[in-house]
């Protein structure tokens, strides 16, 4: 039988930008707020600045695609940990594609993956480069979102080895 456990995640959002007049506009406020999370630190969040939101600061669309990169991340390493490949690099420029409709909504279209990691050892450059299949499979936010995430990693040797190459 198998195993089912339940985890239960709380964050809470709170609103910043009251200009002094609320909502009497849709440019009279800023769409500045806090995420918090158990006692971590506060985390500045804003809209994308195409929707009036301040681009030093983080927008919904940029955690959506860095929690796709980093759940994938985390299986990947965790997977490679126990395959005994060593990972002393990992860099993800994730990309995510957002298309907005006609009546403002809109949707993800995609969102791309591109991690450089480099190993210890190029002997495991195959199994490391087919590790990142799995951790997709068991990644938790990829397994719950309706569009496509897309994979393309890069393995690189590790510079101080001599051993290999990169692909």
């Amino acid at each position: 039988m198998v195993s089912r456990h339940r985890h239960q995640y709380t964050v809470r959002i709170q609103w910043t930008g009251n200009r002094g007049s609320g909502t009497s506009g849709y440019r009279e406020y800023d769409r500045a707020h806090t995420i918090t999370a158990g006692g971590k630190p506060p985390l500045a969040g804003s809209a994308d600045p195409a929707f009036l939101g301040d681009a030093s600061r983080y927008n919904p669309e940029d955690l959506l695609v860095s929690s796709l990169s980093a759940c994938h991340m985390l299986w990947y390493l965790h997977l490679c940990a126990e395959a005994g490949i060593r990972v002393v690099d990992y860099v993800d420029d994730a990309q995510g594609v957002m298309v907005q409709d006609a009546d403002g909504g809109g949707r993800f279209q995609r969102v791309v993956l591109r991690p450089r990691v480099v190993v210890a050892d190029m002997a495991h450059h195959q199994q490391a480069r087919q590790l990142h299949e799995r951790a997709h499979q068991l990644c938790f936010i990829a397994n719950s979102v309706n569009f496509p995430v897309v994979c393309e990693p890069e393995i690189l040797r590790d510079a101080g080895t001599g051993n290999g190459g990169s692909s």
